[in-house]
């Protein structure tokens, strides 16, 4: 059941599970920006978006979508690699640095799920299962490789230089090809697969 769907039947709940919700994307976007920072690049930070104010983070699509599929987006946090000491080391770092917060989140939160048992039930269970689920999502949905997702951007990392000048000009149109190979239903099995890579790597980190 969606966001939108839980606001009609229950609005409490609605208000307990949006703001974890919110912040799971927005964290994955401050990963981006802190990881930048550390790598030479500061246009976050003097942009004013090293900050957990959603004002400053929130995509008013991406924010729809994921009160109703389940994933979203942010703004992206602005990044420029030429700043930073080793470009291609620190465009697969901070790429890859959204997913893993992402992950982080989930393993926390199926870690203090397993701290309930042998009775998760309640408020809090339900939080915990809800961001361990939505960052879960987040973090299988943007390693597609398709730009402008983190894959494809981790991806381009280790790439010739001619190529990753290929996928950049694919760029602009990258969201209208998710957005259709989504309706198609193309992307389900690779987002399924990611899920099972994150969840049984957790399985693995949580036995």
């Amino acid at each position: 059941m969606g966001l939108i769907q839980l606001l009609f039947r229950d609005p409490t709940a609605f208000l307990i599970l949006s703001v974890p919700l919110l912040y799971s994307i927005i964290i994955h976007e401050l990963a981006h920006g802190w990881i930048a920072l550390r790598m030479g690049d500061m246009t976050a930070k003097w942009m004013g978006r090293l900050t957990f104010n959603p004002l400053r983070h929130l995509d008013p699509i991406g924010t729809l979508m994921l009160f109703i599929f389940g994933f979203g987006w942010a703004k992206p946090v602005p990044v420029n690699i030429g700043n930073m000491r080793n470009q291609r080391l620190g465009l697969v770092l901070t790429s890859a640095a959204g997913i893993t917060a992402n992950f982080i989140v989930a393993f926390i939160s199926i870690f203090l799920l397993r701290l309930l048992q042998p009775d998760p039930a309640g408020t809090v269970a339900t939080v915990l299962q809800v961001m361990a689920y939505i960052n879960i999502i987040l973090a299988a949905f943007n390693l597609i490789p398709i730009p402008p997702l983190d894959g494809s951007k981790i991806l381009m990392g280790f790439l010739p230089s001619r190529i990753q000048e290929l996928m950049a000009r694919l760029e602009p149109f990258g969201f209208f090809i998710i957005i259709g190979l989504l309706y198609l239903g193309w992307l389900n099995p690779v987002i399924a697969f990611f899920k099972s890579v994150i969840l049984g790597l957790i399985g693995v980190l949580l036995p």
